[in-house]
């Protein structure tokens, strides 16, 4: 047995607009974004790149070698695969490492700056520990040497796959391939499809979990039946956070209905994949339900916080009216000592008295308002809301 190549990916949604971009980058160091071009070029060299090639296989696409003996291919609708050869088999964990070091270290960095501008990615899904399929690709392997493979890795096989030119056994971060008689380019459509597939997944997955995080911080500001006046602003700058967070999250959602189309037509045209996808190719319709699935879950929680933020601002609007009728009322405490000054003979006059008077008068309306404000604030008000039965998301 020998093994030959290891690759590693990961999908983030693109266009051809945006791998135009990198194209320029990777060739000349060039954008028409107003970064510093300083930095990009120290990123730029970072990657130590070699040859450049533009093609188009399915969908259009960009691929480079490197210095350090790694190939890299970026597609259109942002898959990124990475390729580094494996000099024996004591070295493929090392040559594991050395690509996803790259792939985190060197390329990740630069592709993040070139996009750094326009709609932000929210926070919640900024340094999310991403772990990578290892797709080990060997040669004419028995099947007890693949077992001892995985054995090595993981102890629990979760799918296997057998035809006349090549296998997979697969655990849960490794896929052991093993070429009997397929072409490395056949092999290497098999592997961008299943990258595409997990990763896809997986931002699915993160979203479902982001909506049960949000949903419940959303809870934890609803919690208590009455809240203090004084804290009513805090609550409701902390629910236009998460409506922003929301809105930038749905973008994201909405954006990924595009891609699998695409990638299953591509899939599906292509004979070499015939076999596997009569096995998993029901899986782009799984993706789509879920899809939905998630999409709908998003829109619930949009509707969620929307409510959250009417009973908050319902609530600090009612706080303004009691502002105003203490201030009301205050006024009218003026208005009446003068209404009293006219109808007396003991309208203080420009003197000591006088001026100790206006002050006093002047203190009187300053405490009143004051004692108003306190009252306010740590007034209690109640939440009304609808409660609802939890159910299983």
């Amino acid at each position: 047995m020998k093994i030959s190549n290891v690759y590693i990916g990961g999908w983030f949604q693109r266009t051809m607009l945006q791998l135009s971009e990198i194209y320029d980058f990777l060739r000349d160091c060039k954008t028409q974004l107003d970064l510093d071009p300083v930095k990009l070029n120290e990123l730029r060299k970072k990657l130590e790149i070699g040859k450049i090639d533009y093609g188009v296989s399915g969908e259009e696409y960009v691929e480079f070698t490197t210095a350090l003996n790694i190939k890299v291919r970026i597609f259109e609708d942002g898959l990124i695969i990475l390729n580094n050869e494996v000099v024996s088999e004591d070295t493929l964990f090392a040559d594991i490492d050395h690509a996803t070091d790259y792939y985190e270290n060197r390329l990740s960095p630069a592709i993040n700056y070139l996009f750094s501008l326009g709609a932000p990615v929210p926070k919640e899904l900024v340094n999310v520990e991403t772990i990578y399929p290892y797709f080990v690709v060997c040669n004419n392997a028995t099947k007890k040497e693949m077992d001892q493979l995985l054995a090595r890795t993981e102890k629990q096989k979760y799918f296997e796959f057998r035809n006349e030119k090549y296998d997979v056994t697969r655990g849960d971060k490794y896929y052991f391939i093993n070429n009997k008689k397929q072409t490395s380019a056949n092999i290497e459509r098999y592997i961008e499809e299943q990258i595409f597939i997990r990763e896809y997944k997986g931002q699915l997955h993160r979203y479902l979990n982001l909506h049960r995080i949000i949903w419940e911080k959303i809870d934890k500001v609803k919690e208590n039946a009455k809240v203090k006046g004084v804290d009513i602003v805090k609550f409701n700058t902390k629910l236009e956070g998460y409506a922003k967070t929301i809105n930038l999250i749905d973008g994201r959602i909405n954006q990924m209905s595009t891609y699998i189309p695409t990638r299953e037509k591509i899939a599906k045209s292509d004979k070499e994949l015939a076999e596997f996808l009569a096995i998993s190719g029901y899986r782009y319709e799984t993706l789509r339900d879920t899809l939905d699935y998630i999409k709908s879950l998003w829109s619930m929680t949009k509707n969620y916080v929307v409510s959250a933020q009417k009973l908050f601002s319902d609530l600090q609007s009612d706080i303004t009216n009691k502002s105003i009728g203490s201030l009301t009322i205050v006024t009218s405490m003026g208005v009446g000592a003068s209404l009293i000054d006219l109808f007396t003979e003991s309208q203080p006059s420009f003197s000591l008295f006088g001026f100790v008077y206006f002050f006093a008068l002047a203190f009187v309306g300053w405490g009143v308002n004051k004692v108003m404000g306190l009252i306010a604030k740590n007034r209690t008000y109640e939440i009304n809301d609808v409660e609802y039965d939890r159910d299983i998301k």
